[in-house]
Formats: C-alpha cells, sequence, structure tokens
C-alpha cells in the first residue's frame, strides 16, 4: 500500500510528540537529499478564486465559508479538457504569436482532443503536427521561443518527454541564464500523466519531481476546469517555461467556469475547505480523495484544512504558512512517488519554515516506489486511497 514516512522518527502514539524536543534529522532513502526549490513570499497570497463543490461524491465543505461563489454566477459548464481548449484558443486568438507543436495536434485535434478543431481556424503553420520525435519537436519550440514565439507543446504523455529531458533541461531552463539574458523562453510544456487508466507503467508517468529539480522551469498542477482554463492561460503569457501537469482521469470533470475572461497565478495555492485541525496539502486527482476521506473526517468529528497547492514549483508559502500556523498538524498527499517527490521537497520546506508552530511532525502519503500495474487492482494499490488519508488524519490528531 501507498506509505505513511515521517520526517523523524516517533513512537506509534503521536500525542507523545513534544516540539522542544524534536529536530529535523539527516535526509535518508525515505527523503529527498539536498533539495534545492523556490518559495514564494508574501506575494504569494492565495485569492480562494475557486473553491467550490467539484464532484458530488467529495462533499464535507463548510458551506458558508467554501462553497464556491461561481454556482450564483453566470458562466458555463465545460469539461476540464474543453477548458483546456478554450483558455488556449483564446490566448491563439489574441496573439498571433502563440503557436502550438506536437503529435496529432493538428487534424486528429489531440490525444484527448485539446486542440479539436484548431488547425482549421489557426493553420497548419500554427497547429504543428509533427513526427513522432520528442526530442526534435521540444527542441524545435524552444528555438521558435528564442526568436519570440510563444510555443505550446503539447506531449501525447509526460513520460514521452523523457526523450525531450535535455532540451527542457539545458536549453529550455536553462538558456536565459546561460545566454546572460539574452534570450527568453515563455514556452509552455502540457500533457496528460498519472496512474488510474491501466495504461501500464511507462503510459502512468508522474514526472512532477523530475521537472521540478531544474533550475528556470516554472511547475503547476490543474485539478478542476477552473484552474485548469486560468493556469493555461497564465501559463501561456507567462515570460518563463512553465510546466502544466494534467491527469488523464481529470479530463471529463465537468463544472461552470465564468464567462468574462479570468487569468489566474502561477505561484498561488487554492484553499479548497477551510478547517481547524489539521492542514491537508494536495494537488491534481488527490484532491478528491482527500475530499472524499474529508467527508468521513467531519462525521467522525474531526476539521480538515484542505489546499490544493496548485504551484509545485515554487510552493505557495503564504498560504501553506498561515494554515499550518492555525492547525499545527500538516498531511501531504501526493500521485508522485515517496522517494524524491513533490511531498519530500514540500516537507522540507515546511520543517524549515514553520518547524517551530508544529505539534506533530509532517506526514506524507505518496506513491510506492514501483512500476505502476496494468492490472486495475493492483494499479489501486500502488496509489493513496481515501482510507488510508484518514487513517493519517487520525494517527496526527492523536
Amino acid at each position: 500500500m501507498a506509505s505513511i514516512f515521517l520526517s523523524a522518527p516517533v513512537s506509534k502514539d503521536i500525542s507523545d510528540f513534544n516540539r522542544s524536543s524534536w529536530r529535523p534529522f539527516l535526509p535518508n532513502s525515505h527523503s529527498l537529499s539536498g533539495a534545492s526549490m523556490l518559495c514564494v513570499g508574501g506575494s504569494g497570497r492565495a485569492k480562494n478564486q475557486n473553491a467550490g463543490r467539484l464532484s458530488t461524491n467529495a462533499v464535507a465543505t463548510k458551506v458558508d465559508a467554501s462553497e464556491s461563489s461561481t454556482d450564483s454566477k453566470p458562466g458555463h459548464e465545460l469539461l476540464l479538457f474543453e477548458a483546456l481548449r478554450e483558455g488556449l484558443e483564446e490566448e491563439m486568438e489574441k496573439d498571433p504569436k502563440v503557436c502550438v507543436i506536437g503529435e496529432d495536434v493538428g487534424d486528429y485535434g489531440g490525444s484527448y482532443k485539446v486542440t479539436k478543431g484548431f488547425s482549421t481556424k489557426f493553420g497548419d503553420l500554427r497547429v504543428l503536427d509533427t513526427p513522432i520525435a520528442e526530442n526534435s519537436f521540444t527542441g524545435m519550440a524552444i528555438g521558435a521561443a528564442m526568436t519570440g514565439l510563444r510555443p505550446v507543446i503539447e506531449g501525447m504523455n509526460m513520460g514521452f518527454l523523457l526523450l525531450a529531458f535535455n532540451q527542457i533541461s539545458n536549453n529550455c531552463g536553462m538558456l536565459p541564464y546561460t545566454s546572460g539574458g539574452q534570450f527568453s523562453i515563455p514556452a509552455v510544456i502540457r500533457g496528460p500523466g498519472g496512474v488510474g487508466r491501466q495504461l501500464g507503467a511507462e503510459h502512468s508517468q508522474r514526472l512532477e519531481s523530475y521537472f521540478q529539480s531544474i533550475p528556470g522551469l516554472q511547475l503547476v498542477a490543474c485539478s478542476t476546469p477552473y484552474n485548469a482554463k486560468g493556469l493555461m492561460k497564465a501559463a501561456i503569457r507567462s515570460e518563463n517555461p512553465v510546466v502544466l501537469f494534467e491527469h488523464v482521469l481529470l479530463y471529463n470533470l465537468k463544472d461552470k467556469i465564468p464567462d468574462e475572461e479570468y487569468v489566474l497565478s502561477l505561484e498561488e495555492a487554492e484553499m479548497v475547505r477551510p478547517g481547524e485541525h489539521v492542514t491537508i496539502l494536495t494537488y491534481s486527482r488527490m484532491r478528491y480523495h482527500v475530499m472524499q476521506a474529508a467527508k468521513t473526517l467531519v462525521n467522525k468529528g474531526y476539521d480538515p484544512e484542505v489546499i490544493d497547492i496548485r504551484s509545485l514549483k515554487p510552493f505557495d508559502l503564504y498560504t501553506i504558512g498561515n494554515s499550518i500556523k492555525k492547525t499545527h498538524r500538516v498531511l501531504i498527499v501526493e500521485e508522485c512517488m515517496r522517494t524524491g517527490g513533490i511531498g519530500a521537497s514540500l516537507r522540507s520546506a515546511i520543517i524549515d519554515n514553520f518547524f517551530d508552530y508544529l505539534d506533530a511532525p509532517p506526514l506524507c502519503l505518496s506513491s510506492q516506489d514501483v512500476p505502476t500495474p496494468y492490472a486495475g487492482v493492483l494499479e489501486e494499490w500502488t496509489v493513496v486511497q481515501p482510507a488510508q488519508i484518514v487513517t493519517a488524519v487520525e494517527q496526527l490528531c492523536k
């Protein structure tokens, strides 16, 4: 099963934890050694722009505090992949420098139909179909960004972009620095990833931690149609290279989004559910597992605060820190791998910045360090499930 790992050895009863006697220890095989990260300061304040109920079986919200205001405002319903399409289409209409490049993005409309109809509307030069050669078309797109275009690079699957890792790391992330500021790389790298469709090990990759280690990249993960569109537009407008992670199981998630234009910050977390007893930090698909667990926790008398961190680099330590100062306990839930994952980096940042506010060691629930099995039952066992989240919160709040 997905594992719980602690930032320091503790007894089974966390109520024995003494804040004055606990000290961080040197990283071991269960933590990220020498992790480096960007951290946002006070300007990274979250605005709670979409904290609504997004799934009928994932309620557990305080109606007067965290219900989305979009329910009462004019808007239209879209699936998540349609929201991505709408955001991309609006930016292409406004800025002729925005273009799309990737496999089957043209006539086929993309592997998950995000670019459906684009080749007819914008032409083959702005919606460029490529051969099966990720290293080549990623390099082409980076070169286009150096000359003033704003390419959106689609990986048919995020795992395929490992073939372009040299271009993404040594060129996309580092060229603005190694060129002495002569070049900027306003490129977006996006595509599907994650576990849950029985696609096997090679097509179920979670590469967030791979890209997090590259200097110069910003990372965001969408989890709702609302933030998918807002983050897509913000990523395209950014002067920095941005990696947008999309989960294959969330493409058909439906929600209402505003009719008027909006753009989200690339460095802000989202308060999904205010609470008092424990802070739960999560992102992407695990947001819904956490909200399912929250329903059970509320019935058991717990009051969890749920935050969708959204920005995987830099972390919104303003929002995260304010929550920890209130609850004094934190649980991180991710689909990334246990060793060297986003959770390990986030836990390190929490210890470095908010150690004195913790009444218990931070817990992290992550996927197992194993290739994802093809069999559905085994696949499910490798990732965190709601029951494990409930157990971890009960352990933290003893």
